[in-house]
Order: C-alpha cells, then structure tokens, then sequence
C-alpha cells in the first residue's frame, strides 16, 4: 500500500461561524445537513489493494481487491472524500475561502450563500433563501444527505438565535460532559481558571500517572478555540501531569 498525502481539511470553528454571520447578516441560524457514508464517494487515484472480505467469492481464486472507491479505515479516505467535495463545489460555482478551506463562498448578484463543511457535516446560510435553496437542492442531488433543518448544535456548540438576529454560541452542555467524564462534576467553581498562588516547580519525569491526561487537555483545546478563549492562558502555562495528583 502506498500513499503520499493523507491529510484532509478541518473547520477553524469559531472565527468560520462568525464569518458566516457577518458576511451574510441573516437573521436565520444556518441549515444543517450530513453526508450518508461520506467517505465512499471518493475516488481512489492511488492503486490500493484489500483482502477479499471473509464470506465474499470470487471466480477465478483472487484473494485481493483493487480499490476503486475509498473506504473507512483507509489513510487516504478522509482526504479523498474532502477532494471530492471540493471538486463539487468549485463546479456549482463556489470558490474556498482564502481565510478558511473548509468555507465555500457564492455571490450572485450581490446575494451570497456559504457553505461549511467538517468531514460530513454541512451548515448552509446567506443572504437569499433561494441561493441557499438551490445548493441544496444540488448537494442532495449529487450526495445523498440528511437534512436537519436549522443548526442548533454543532460540534459541541449550541447556536442560539436571537429575536434581534444575533446568534449566541454556547458550549454549557459540553462543559458538563466534560466535568463528567473526567470525574470533576462536583468540583469547586472558582473565579479565575489560574491559581494566582501557583509556583512551577521541575518535572518529575519518573512520576507515573494513571490517568487521560492528553483526552483531557485536548477536550478543553476544543473548548477554548471554539467559546473560551479565557482559558487560553491557562492551557498554555501550566498544562501539566501534576494536576492529577491533586
């Protein structure tokens, strides 16, 4: 097996959410849709061999496959699904946003229609209810999609919308399954995510710690990049192992 890129696009979450809602000033939160079995439309361009699955026969006694489609599990398939889209989308006349690849922008006569896309999830907005009707009307005709109305939680984000047209993003809910998962649902709420009384002292490289240190610090990345850019401080000055043996 061989392959030379296996790396596919993601969504910068909140500056891409915030574009959407300033470029277009819609008072309406975007529409959501997802891509059934996203990854089974891309078209392999490198020759990728599989075992034929157990229970499959074959005439002529092979005991491998040629690829023609990506598959799950396969290095190539996210980026291989992000290419096919791309492709679609430049086609109906989007071009990808310079700021963001994973933002597709359309502008016909002064009404604009944008599109964002995280692996197989899709939020649609603009300006003009019939620019944004007809992408999807050609999304759903080229990818079969499930259609879930207006976006009110994405990526662990709550969008809310307000009767002045704002759009408030909120990430409580996730917080809490944060807290749950690490065990820290009953823990003290202070006022500052820093202690102001901390004094860093050498690593212990031989501590041990029996815990998902790294799941954590990555859930709350998340977090911070989406809604809480005020623990961004935090994350970057005393992220350490220590905090378990609390």
């Amino acid at each position: 097996m061989g392959f030379d890129v296996a790396l596919s696009h993601w969504l910068k979450v909140l500056p891409s959410l915030r574009s959407v809602k300033l470029r277009c000033q819609d008072p309406y939160l975007p529409s959501q849709l997802d891509v059934v079995t996203a990854f089974l439309y891309g078209v392999m361009k490198e020759v990728v061999f599989c075992v034929v699955p157990e229970g499959v026969e074959l005439d002529g006694g092979f005991d491998c496959l040629e690829l023609v489609k990506a598959i799950y599990g396969l290095k190539q398939a996210s980026r291989v699904w992000n290419e096919t889209f791309d492709e679609f989308m430049c086609s109906i006349g989007f071009q990808v946003s310079a700021f963001d690849p994973c933002l597709y922008i359309k502008v016909v006569d002064g009404q604009c229609v944008l599109v964002l896309v995280y692996v197989d999830d899709v939020l649609i907005t603009g300006s003009s209810p019939e620019l944004i009707s007809r992408t999807k009307t050609d999304l759903k005709t080229r990818f079969e999609m499930t259609d879930s109305g207006k976006c009110a939680f994405v990526l662990g984000i709550e969008l809310v919308d307000g009767p002045d047209g704002s759009v408030t993003m909120c990430q409580r809910r996730y917080v809490d399954d944060i807290l749950k998962r690490f065990a820290m649902d009953e823990c003290k709420a202070v006022v500052s995510p820093v202690d102001m009384s901390t004094r860093l002292v050498p690593s212990d490289a031989a501590t041990k710690v029996n815990a998902p240190f790294r799941e954590a610090v990555g859930a709350l990345m998340h977090l911070m990049t989406a809604t809480r850019p005020d623990i961004a401080y935090k994350m970057g000055f005393d992220v350490a192992l220590s905090h378990w043996l609390k």
